[in-house]
């Protein structure tokens, strides 16, 4: 060829790819007018370097548009034709959205396409045929929409295809034999549709498939034989109507890790060749209408975590080999007609958290032995026979939340240690034939939520220690004999439940307090209860007939009376010697000097422990501004007219006094913006007072749940309450030395100033003052609602204890939403609503109105999400969510516009899938990712990949 000819033809080759790369430009802004309500999140898309807006990749050579990442961004209606234009694209996502109606058949055009993912929309009609014709098609994901007919035969003979996920659809129809010839695919998910018929004979040829999630569908027959020829990880069939039994093939399955074959009708035993899956770590056989014994076989599954055979059947023991299972984290065998003691050597599962075997015909007595299972959260063995006295060893499960015990025939006193039981949540005791009291210790179950001790045989006082339990909800004690007033329920504000009818109950029940909420059905049966609603006027009982004194015993005063009158004239006639006095004062010295008060901050120079009082005439009810959980508050004006809060703690000593003053030095030496500052302390038996900043718009709480809101909080106001929150828990836990846990985290102890700037307070003592056992919300350190799970179940603290704590508070923030209201958690709602792709539902009306830009709001909910991952190691640190709100809150101006043969990014090679944490990442921290991340390009490349696994998870 020629030097003229070759030159020529390079000239075409530039003018082909201009005419593209103009082309493709064109079809973006013809594709941005499509969609509705873009004008918050695709403002960028103007001028001519299209491959510098948002969501866009071009290929590093051609300069064409390889890729159009524009999931989460909050966008509606419907997906435009025009997207077929864009004849380079090789990966579509517009997953996460509020698109609806039909997927176009211009897609079908896109011949270079390899991954096509629209799920979590609102798509209707069915599934374009013509997907098929898309030669190079590797991920197609359509789930969570609301898609309908059949499943396109076609696509069964894609042989490039290797993830097809159609779950959380109403697709319709049967699967067709061919779905095995793609011969590629690894990845088989048509969760939750309504597919009906039989699993095709032809399933063992699908040697391929990794997993196959055929449940909640409308499947009906047996489970064929050949499916034991698939080489799966994970099996779930759970949901549908199979029937017979489970085929023994399923024995050779070696590569199963998850089997679930719940939830059917599946007859028969279980067969002991189960016994074989060494490798299996899940397996959900519940919910059937399975017979026989346990095979003891299930023991030789060493990796098993999971066996949940509960609501079936079964009978017989339960088998002691399943005490080799020592990785077991959970075993349900809960409605069976499973008979004979709990061996014991299920105490060998040193991992069990959760063990339910209630409604079986279990006997004999709870074995001691239990008291090895350390790691226990959950122990239901509600509704046996099984009988003997409660052992005093359970006591030692010290993560234990719930304790069921109730139903059986169990008796003897209830052991007082079972108040030491300090992450408690729910005690059931009831309908067994237990005597005695109630221990006085049950005052120490600060966390319980529910206590029934209903239909025994229990007697005496109700303890006043039970008044000081704040979060008991529930508390049931109806059918005993137990016997005085209820006054001492008087201070349980959280109870919303009460019974104690059918017992020898006296005296009046309270008409203040919470008891109004209570109807006269809670106090039936205590004939010697007088109340207005009772039916029963305490007034007209103080004056029923009064018993009548004898006349021996009113002689019996009056020589008494006559015998103490001599006495003392005797004692007043008789001549003194001089008195001798004992000095007490080398034994009791007296000290009646005022408390002294020890200064941490300027603000309070030139004032003395009496000037205070002065100021407060003696901390004054009237003074008063706020109620903590260890705590009153108090305000104070000092001499130079500026105001302090005054905490009263309800604790004298809340431990070593000298280590809690080394604790209040170290306090008031931090100094940060974001943090209060503690200006002062004085410790004396008169009362423990600090004194902190006055924060003249109190709590973060009182803002977002206070019954008279001062203001409506706007969404540039809470993203700054959000950042200033989290530098000073940062702070605390990056800058200090030695670093600080809070151990309390909670929009309670956000206090805000003037200007809404937050300030973190009660660190560094949180500590002390649950040590103190004093009348807190909650031993436990932390409070209900804001606890780390994880802690709850190891009793052990560290910085992602409050990172987990602050994500509570970022939802929040983002949803107005108490953490917990009545039986209502926060966290699980939102989870429930993030699987559903409804969690925008849930943001606060204030959000809506005043936020410009919706898609900041689901990257706050995605780091809220992250903050409370239930595995610790897969959180945050709170330096990483500082940088990624202050993206948020200060974002950096957007770069100039640069020239089209500059690509801002390249797209990785077809051979290299496209991680997904990039992306995910890139969602998060939005437009600002690259500008955000010149100054720290290492640590920034740690954070992508942190955050982008962790979020690529499924969310726990």
């Amino acid at each position: 060829m020629t030097p003229a000819a070759a030159a020529s033809r390079a000239l075409v080759a530039v003018l082909l790819i201009a005419v593209a790369v103009a082309d493709d430009g064109s079809t973006l802004l013809e594709i941005k007018k499509s969609f509705r309500n873009v004008g918050n999140v695709l403002y960028d898309w103007a001028g001519d370097d299209y491959c510098s807006w948002r969501g866009v990749l071009c290929d590093n050579v051609t300069f064409a548009v390889a890729a159009l990442d524009l999931k989460s961004n909050g966008l509606s209606g419907q997906i435009p034709d025009e997207i077929g234009d864009c004849s380079s694209l090789r990966i579509l996502d517009l997953s996460f959205n509020n698109l609806d109606g039909d997927i176009p058949f211009s897609l079908s055009k896109l011949k270079h396409l390899e991954s096509l993912i629209l799920k979590n929309n609102k798509l209707i009609g069915a599934i374009p045929s013509t997907l098929s014709q898309l030669p190079n098609l590797k991920i197609l994901d359509l789930a969570q929409n609301a898609l309908t007919g059949e499943i396109p035969r076609l696509i069964y003979w894609n042989e490039i295809l290797q993830y097809l996920g159609l779950r959380g659809n109403r697709l319709e129809g049967s699967l067709s034999p061919d779905m095995c010839q793609l011969t590629g695919l690894w990845y088989f998910d048509v969760k939750n549709n309504s597919l009906t018929g039989v699993i095709p004979e032809t399933i063992g040829n699908c040697t391929s498939f990794q997993v196959l999630d055929l449940s909640y569908n409308h499947f009906t027959g047996p489970i064929p034989f050949n499916i034991g020829f698939l080489q799966v990880a994970t099996l779930s069939l759970q949901g549908n109507n199979f029937t017979g039994p489970i085929p023994s093939v399923i024995g050779l399955m070696q590569a199963l890790a998850v089997l679930d074959l719940s939830y059917n009708e599946l007859s028969g035993p279980i067969p002991s060749i189960l016994g074989n899956l060494t490798y299996t770590e899940k397996l959900y056989m519940q919910g059937n209408l399975l017979t026989g014994q346990i095979p003891p076989e299930l023991g030789n599954m060493l990796t098993l975590h999971y066996l949940e055979l509960n609501d079936n059947q079964l009978t017989g023991p339960i088998p002691p080999e399943l005490g080799k299972l020592t990785g077991l984290y959970d075993l349900n065998l809960a409605n069976n007609n499973l008979e004979g003691p709990i061996p014991d050597n299920l105490s060998s599962c040193v991992n069990l958290n959760s063990f339910n075997a209630y409604g079986n015909k279990l006997n004999g007595t709870i074995p001691r032995s239990l008291r090895q299972l350390e790691s226990m959260t959950y122990l239901n063995l509600s509704s046996n026979s099984l009988s003997g006295p409660i052992p005093i060893e359970l006591s030692r499960i010290n993560n234990l939340d719930t304790l069921d015990l109730s139903c059986n025939m169990i008796t003897g006193p209830i052991p007082s240690a079972i108040g030491s039981l300090e992450h408690l949540l729910r005690l059931n005791l009831s309908n067994n034939g237990l005597v005695g009291f109630i221990p006085a210790e049950f005052g120490n179950l600060r966390s319980v939520m529910e206590i029934d001790l209903s239909r025994n045989h229990l007697g005496g006082l109700i303890p006043q220690e039970l008044g000081m339990l704040q979060n008991l909800m529930l508390l049931k004690m109806e059918y005993n004999n137990i016997t005085g007033d209820v006054s001492s329920l008087m201070n349980c504000f959280s109870l919303s439940t009460l019974n104690v009818s059918y017992n020898n109950l006296a005296g009046v029940v309270p008409t203040d307090s919470n008891f109004s909420r209570f109807s006269s059905d809670s106090f039936l049966g205590n004939t010697a209860l007088c109340g207005y609603w009772l039916g029963s006027s305490c007034r007209s009982s103080s004056h029923q007939e009064k018993p009548m004194i004898s006349k021996a015993a009113i002689l019996g005063i009056a020589v008494g009376g006559l015998v103490i009158l001599l006495m003392i004239l005797v004692a007043v006639c008789r001549p003194h010697s001089p008195p001798v006095f004992k000095d007490d004062s080398i034994s009791k010295p007296v000290n009646n000097a005022p408390p002294k008060l020890v200064i941490l901050h300027m603000n309070m120079a030139l004032h003395v422990y009496e000037d205070i009082m002065r100021m407060t005439e003696n901390l004054s009810e009237k003074y008063i501004i706020g109620y903590g959980a260890s705590s009153t508050v108090y305000k104070c004006v000092l001499k130079n007219c500026k105001p302090v809060a005054i905490k009263k703690l309800y604790s004298h000593y809340p431990q070593s006094l000298k280590e809690f003053e080394t604790e209040l030095e170290t306090v008031g030496s931090i100094k940060h913006r974001n943090l209060v500052s503690l200006q002062g302390y004085s410790l004396s038996p008169i009362g423990n007072l600090l004194f902190y900043d006055y924060m003249e718009n109190g709590s973060l709480w009182d803002v977002l749940h206070g019954t008279s809101k001062k203001k409506k909080l706007d969404w540039e106001t809470r993203l700054r309450i959000a950042l200033g929150s989290a530098q000073g828990l940062a702070y605390l836990h990056h800058d200090c030395s030695p670093r600080i846990i809070h151990r309390d985290v909670k929009s309670k102890n956000i206090l805000l100033d003037k200007d809404y700037e937050a300030h973190l307070t009660d660190f560094g003592i949180a500590k002390s003052l649950c040590v103190s056992k004093t009348h807190t919300s909650t031993y436990v350190m932390g409070t209900i609602g804001y606890i780390d799970p994880e802690y709850a179940r190891t009793s052990r603290l560290n910085e992602k204890s409050d990172v987990y704590s602050y994500g509570i508070v970022l939802l929040e923030l983002l949803t107005g939403k108490k953490p917990v209201d009545n039986e209502c958690n926060l966290h699980h709602m939102i989870l429930s609503k993030t699987a559903n792709n409804t969690v925008m539902e849930t943001v606060d009306p204030e959000i809506g109105d005043t936020c410009k830009d919706l898609g900041e709001v689901k990257k706050v909910f995605q780091l809220a999400l992250l903050c409370t991952k239930r595995q610790p190691s897969d959180r945050p640190t709170m330096h990483e969510v500082v940088r990624v709100l202050d993206c948020l809150v200060n974002p950096d101006p957007p770069a100039k516009p640069a020239a089209p043969h500059h690509p801002t990014a390249a797209l990785p090679q077809p051979s290299a899938a496209v991680p997904s944490y990039v992306n995910e990442y890139v969602s998060l921290r939005g437009t600002s990712v690259l500008s955000c991340a010149t100054s720290s390009s290492t640590s920034d490349a740690e954070l992508f990949l942190k955050f982008g696994e962790a979020i690529s998870q499924n969310t726990e």
